[in-house]
């Protein structure tokens, strides 16, 4: 019998040596010469020392900045700590460093969508194109941009294309009432909204169009609403003022990214607002920067969660719930995601594992599959 305090697993000789932590303590020794002995000794280094820490960070994953900053911490205080100040930086331009041609970036299943996956190759051009048109839409760097998307690959890129200009990125689920949405966007003023008509779950339909025309009436901000058919054709979208498809929005010529301008923005830009989860009064927004999104995403994706670009990453989730953010952020190390967007006990309990089990076997690499 287990009892507490049991180790159920250690990791094999083999599998330290090849973890990715074992590396960067490898480079920390040959770059910086210093040497640890074993876990606890470069967790105490990186609390004791944060700013030679997180330096080593920014330079062990080589982390782009159009401009330099002064120093790695101003402020040693909180709040009101200020990290590397002077740094001109986009979170978005780094995942587009990642991704080899023709290789997977989004594995992706719905109840209404059979499995199907989305290339690196259509990921990047679909995110270049959607992020120009949102400029021609006037969206400005600061600029707040929602979603009422379920976990689909539109989701993923809406976001990234978000992301690359400046904007900053706020989702919510379908499965929330109208009422949940407004209490998180009305606080935020978006100016562009993606909606979503419906979706399937446990094998049942759940048309929001009326959601979606109770919450855009009420958001006086927005100017445009990007439309995504999921559970109805395009004739079926609802006729709204503004309103734009997604295939029209994304029927444009492709862009080359060394033709594309990623907007550079300061280390503490907001990025994405998340929100807590309103048992106190309404939701509170919780607002992520560039910088601390992007390092930390590296640390905790790399040598925590152990990801290469080898790597499938799932998380269960709706865009409701800040593990969509993160799972998203695998994409910053290469790896590849495997959104999953219905019951995952429908039609029976092992939904998910026999997803995995399918992708394992039709691809034969390695399988990071993290369920909350």
């Amino acid at each position: 019998m287990v009892k507490e305090g049991d180790i159920l697993w250690e990791p094999s000789k083999t599998f330290r040596d090849n973890a990715n932590i074992t590396a960067y303590m490898q480079w920390l020794k040959k770059h910086k010469e210093l040497e640890f002995n074993h876990y606890n000794e470069l967790w105490h280094w990186s609390v004791e020392e944060l700013e030679a820490f997180w330096e080593s960070i920014w330079e062990y994953f080589n982390v782009q900045s159009s401009a330099p900053y002064s120093k790695v911490l101003e402020n040693k205080v909180m709040p009101g700590a200020k990290w590397f100040p002077g740094a001109k930086l986009n979170y978005v331009e780094h995942i587009m460093r990642q991704g080899e041609p023709g290789k997977t970036a989004i594995f992706h299943e719905s109840e209404i969508r059979p499995l199907s996956e989305m290339s690196w190759d259509t990921f990047k051009a679909q995110v270049l194109i959607l992020a120009n048109e949102l400029r021609k839409m006037g969206v400005q760097p600061g600029d707040r941009i929602a979603a009422y998307l379920p976990n689909i690959p539109e989701t993923v890129v809406a976001m990234m294309a978000t992301m690359s200009i400046g904007a900053v990125w706020s989702s919510c689920s379908p499965d929330f009432g109208s009422r949940s949405v407004l209490d998180r966007l009305q606080q935020i003023e978006p100016k562009i909204i993606f909606t979503i008509d419906g979706y399937k779950y446990g094998g049942k339909t759940f048309d929001r169009r009326e959601e979606v025309k109770h919450i855009v009436e009420n958001l006086t901000t927005v100017e445009h609403i990007i439309q995504v058919p999921y559970l109805f054709p395009e004739a079926k979208q609802l006729q709204l003022i503004n309103a734009v498809g997604w295939k029209r929005l994304l029927n444009q010529p492709h862009i080359q990214i060394e033709e594309f301008s990623f907007e550079q923005v300061s280390f503490e830009h907001p990025l994405q607002i998340m929100y807590s989860s309103g048992t106190t009064g309404i939701p509170k927004a919780i607002v992520h920067s560039h910088g601390g999104i992007l390092i930390e995403s590296y640390k905790l994706l790399t040598f925590h969660a152990n990801l290469t670009p080898d790597s499938r990453l799932l998380f269960y989730t709706t865009t409701g719930w800040m593990m969509f953010n993160l799972l998203t952020s695998g994409l910053l190390v290469g790896s590849a995601l495997i959104l999953y967007d219905g019951n995952p006990a429908y039609p029976s309990i092992g939904k998910l594992w026999r997803l995995l089990q399918m992708l394992k076997q039709q691809h034969l690499v390695l399988v990071q599959c993290m369920l909350i």
